[in-house]
């Protein structure tokens, strides 16, 4: 199972209260079979409308592996897309004022923490991400902090999906792979299992 305690990397500030899923990934995309390729059209009708100037499409933003947003970030509509466009993008955790409740789930669900800062500390993370592009970020559970270069900032997240992480909880697939043989052991006593060991 991946345990996550602390998230490294660098920041990309995503400025605006209420940006909803079909921001992050206009419902266009939602045909696809699979999530590969979403992350080229993460913020995609934005982007056009920015005319290049979006921070997904600046250069200096193209290695950065932490988003910092507003308030409310992903409400609209439930898509697991959207925190599948951003993961694949590049996105590994989240620092916001707040989250649409379905979105935290779902970025749960693919072991992207979303943590909830004060909105001084988001304006000023987003300041200076956008003054210092390359300036080192640091989400750590552990210790519920957010690091930027003299910035030290609490962060907080529900317990029990903080304790997810860090034991590696939030991995279902994980979970199972990690317990097969308890979950052999079950199945071999149920009478409408055939249940074939190797």
């Amino acid at each position: 199972m991946s345990k996550i305690t602390q998230i490294l990397g660098t920041g990309i500030p995503v400025i605006g209260n209420d940006i909803d899923t079909d921001r992050i990934i206009p419902a266009r995309f939602l045909r696809c079979v699979t999530f590969d390729g979403l992350g080229e059209q993460a913020f995609a009708d934005d982007r056009i409308q920015a005319q290049g100037k979006h921070p997904f499409d600046l250069p200096q933003y193209q290695e950065a592996n932490i988003l910092v947003v507003n308030a409310n970030f992903g409400c609209g509509s439930s898509r697991e897309h959207a925190p599948q466009a951003l993961a694949r993008w590049g996105i590994q955790a989240i620092v916001g004022e707040s989250f649409a409740e379905i979105f935290f789930g779902n970025c749960v669900a693919i072991g992207v923490p979303c943590v909830i800062a004060e909105p001084a500390t988001v304006a000023q993370l987003q300041q200076q991400l956008q003054n210092h592009p390359q300036a080192q970020i640091e989400v750590n559970l552990d210790t519920m902090s957010v690091i930027c270069d003299d910035l030290t900032s609490k962060v907080r997240i529900n317990e029990g999906v903080r304790q997810m992480f860090l034991t590696g909880t939030w991995d279902s697939c994980g979970q199972l792979v990690n317990q097969k043989n308890q979950i052999q052991a079950t199945a071999s006593k149920l009478p409408y299992l055939s249940w074939q060991t190797t």
